[in-house]
């Protein structure tokens, strides 16, 4: 990379970012992240996931900073006691799973450590468990389970649904709530303050390290938001066209090591 510049933290999204399509931690996205530790470089990650779900990487990625779940809907320390959280009003509950319900797509809710579902055998149930190691509570109804709803979640194989859905939610919620894709099939509706961008602000604030000196890389529609509050953006190969031309740099498929060479590429090589 041509210039040189101060990278103090990375922030790295999950899910079609730091492991690949089959869940997977490579052996080089683990040791890139110990070269940043070496290097004094932070490092933090963020998803749309429960913090829970993400437990099973604090261990092998060394993490003593905040874990922000929820597209920063809950920040926690890596033994998962809450540093921060921000959860849904009933009402805007209600009015989240009547929208998802008319699109047709599955819901679920997250309500502190638990994740509840209608239907144990809807579209990307099993996954998803297998995803984040914990089984979701099956529930005849979401009734009586809506306060501290940190995020909701409308799922649908039929892409262009879960487009439409999005787009109508973003238009009935306004700055009231968040919602946005997190993958082309989930869509998430959160705190309006629970944003990737909202993370990199936490995480720049509680670090003390400035904005300028963050470098942020992701797939998803959702991180662009963490983009564009960060000295350093990065996109990675299996992100669509639109998140591609709002970052900084590109690097690889997620099934290419896309991760690790940014790493190596973009940030070790300038600090080093």
């Amino acid at each position: 990379m041509g210039e040189k510049r101060k990278i103090s933290l990375v922030i790295a999204d999950v899910d079609g970012t730091l492991v690949t399509e089959d869940k997977v931690l490579t052996q080089r996205a683990q040791a890139a992240v110990a070269a940043l530790h070496r290097a004094g470089v932070g490092f933090a990650i963020t998803s749309g996931r429960p913090p829970r779900g993400m437990a099973m990487l604090f261990d092998v990625l060394d993490l003593e900073t905040p874990v922000a779940g929820f597209n920063g809907g809950l920040f926690v320390k890596p033994d998962l006691s809450i540093l921060a959280q921000k959860t849904l009003e009933i009402a805007m509950v209600h009015q989240a799973l009547e929208l998802i319900r008319a699109h047709g797509l599955d819901a679920w809710i997250y309500s502190g450590n638990d994740w509840l579902i209608t239907k144990l055998d809807a579209p990307h149930v099993a996954r998803e468990a297998w995803t984040v190691k914990f089984e979701p509570t099956v529930v005849a109804d979401f009734g009586g389970r809506l306060e501290n709803v940190a995020k909701v979640v409308g799922v649908s194989d039929n892409h262009e649904l879960v487009e439409r859905c999005e787009a109508e939610a973003q238009a009935a919620f306004g700055h009231r709530a968040t919602a946005s894709r997190s993958q082309p099939y989930y869509l998430d509706i959160t705190h309006r303050d629970a944003t990737k961008g909202a993370v990199v602000d936490y995480l720049s604030a509680h670090l003390a390290v400035p904005a300028g000196e963050i470098a942020s890389i992701g797939d998803s529609p959702n991180d662009v938001l963490m983009f564009t509050r960060s000295g350093l953006s990065i996109a990675m190969g299996n992100a669509s066209e639109k998140v591609k031309s709002q970052a900084d740099l590109i690097t690889d498929s997620y099934n290419d090591e896309g991760f690790a060479k940014a790493i190596e590429r973009f940030v070790l090589d300038s600090v080093g």
